[in-house]
């Protein structure tokens, strides 16, 4: 590997990028993919899309019958629940153990003392700034759970303006009107609102907190594997 190509290779994992270094075993010649990507050198067009959905869905392997190795680098998906509510007791293991990191923020102690968070890391501040702390990036889900504008607004402001790649809101469809016509009245276009999934999860009839966190979870997966196919 050449000093630059490590250079480059190492500026994407710092700023947590999923990529792939693409190595030739025949020749050894060596190229960086990331979803951005709209060419690579020593690749046809389709060997660049499998590499992408290799990306997608967090996979190393050869690239179809050639002689090209891609190596996935990608961070591990994080989960930003805001509200240490009930609901949060049964989304943070099932996240957990579908394979995210969990962050809960509340500014309220008490409800992160009291609940059964599975070892999630805890932000005890105001959502807006324990947006600030937690620094959604481009691997990063973001789901308010309190129905409370205070808390879920400022998150939600917060999460449209970073990389999120997803954004859920729990509560009903009356509910998430109400909270659109707040956001844009902060200045959001419905373009951008349109990111944010509400009510939240796969419509799956769910009823429990255990349901509804199931249901959660999914239509997350869903996305972060929308380019896996």
């Amino acid at each position: 590997m050449t000093p630059d190509l490590l250079a480059a290779l190492q500026t994407r994992i710092a700023a947590k990028t999923p990529c792939a270094l693409v190595t030739d075993t025949a020749t050894g010649a060596q190229s960086i993919v990331d979803a951005a990507s709209a060419s690579a050198a020593n690749l046809t067009a389709d060997q660049l899309s499998e590499v992408k959905r290799f990306i997608a869905a967090d996979k190393s392997g050869m690239i179809g019958e050639s002689a090209l190795f891609a190596r996935v680098y990608s961070p591990a998906p994080r989960m930003i629940i805001v509200g240490a509510v009930h609901i949060a007791q049964s989304l943070v293991p099932i996240a957990m153990q579908a394979g995210f990191q969990a962050v809960v923020i509340d500014p309220r102690a008490a409800f992160l003392s009291a609940g059964k968070l599975a070892g999630a890391a805890t932000i005890e501040d105001w959502p807006d700034e324990g947006m600030v702390k937690a620094k959604p990036d481009s691997r990063t889900a973001v789901i308010t759970l309190t129905h409370d504008p205070k808390l879920d607004d400022p998150a939600l402001a917060a999460a449209l303006r970073s990389p999120a790649f997803y954004i859920g809101a729990l509560g009903s469809r009356k509910t998430h009107e109400k909270r659109l016509q707040r956001l844009r009245g902060e200045g959001f276009t419905d373009a951008e609102l349109a990111r944010i999934r509400g009510p939240v999860g796969l419509n799956i009839n769910a009823i429990s907190p255990a349901e509804i966190a199931v249901s959660i979870v999914a239509q997350v997966i869903e996305t972060l594997r929308a380019g896996a196919k």
